[in-house]
């Protein structure tokens, strides 16, 4: 069993956000694979399914950000996971809009989300980072990750859940950089990037 997380806030007035693209993500994956409907479990909701020959649970947590790693550890133990097994899928304010990176482990970059899980259950786990990018200054960026898409970034946000949901077989298979570069390319096809993107791995 794997366990791919979306962090986001649960909550109507959230479900917008920059902050809670992890949540469209996961929830995109579900719909797209056709997992089972989901349900309360692990201080959030979950769902069981398949992707490619792996089975998988998704999972929301419903604790908010700054707690996510209770639900994130609670899930683990109760599966028996490790680290390895683990996929969190997070805005990233690092990364310009509409790019993805995966990496395993490394620092938390402020992101609250992270620092719950490192703190519950390891650090070691992948990210699966989704650039939203930065507001231009520090302290924008609680406002910022706390708002909504704008109108005119609504169709690159839709062309990379969809992308990202179409190719999460390969992060469970665990083909990170292939699942990237097919992601980075299919957004370039879809009009989002040029033929001159600096591939960075940051």
């Amino acid at each position: 069993m794997l366990l791919f997380v979306g962090l986001g806030n649960p909550g109507a007035e959230y479900s917008r956000n920059r902050h809670n693209i992890g949540f469209m993500v996961v929830d995109a994956i579900a719909k797209r694979h056709g997992f089972a409907p989901w349900r309360r479990r692990f201080q959030g909701v979950a769902t069981e399914g398949t992707l490619g020959r792996e089975k998988v649970l998704l999972l929301l947590p419903g604790t908010y950000m700054n707690e996510s790693g209770r639900a994130v550890a609670e899930a683990m133990h109760f599966y028996k996971m490790g680290l390895s097994d683990i996929a969190v899928f997070h805005d990233e304010i690092e990364l310009p809009p509409a790019k993805v990176r995966v990496k395993i482990g490394g620092g938390i970059a402020g992101h609250n989300g992270l620092r719950s899980i490192s703190a519950h259950a390891g650090n070691d786990y992948k990210r699966v980072r989704i650039g939203v990018g930065h507001p231009g200054d520090k302290d924008l960026v609680h406002h910022y990750v706390l708002s909504d898409f704008a109108k005119d970034e609504r169709d690159w946000v839709t062309a990379l859940i969809d992308t990202v949901a179409d190719n999460a077989g390969m992060l469970a298979a665990g083909q990170d950089a292939s699942f990237q570069n097919k992601v980075h390319l299919a957004m370039r096809a879809k009009g989002f990037g040029t033929a001159n993107d600096k591939d960075d791995t940051n």
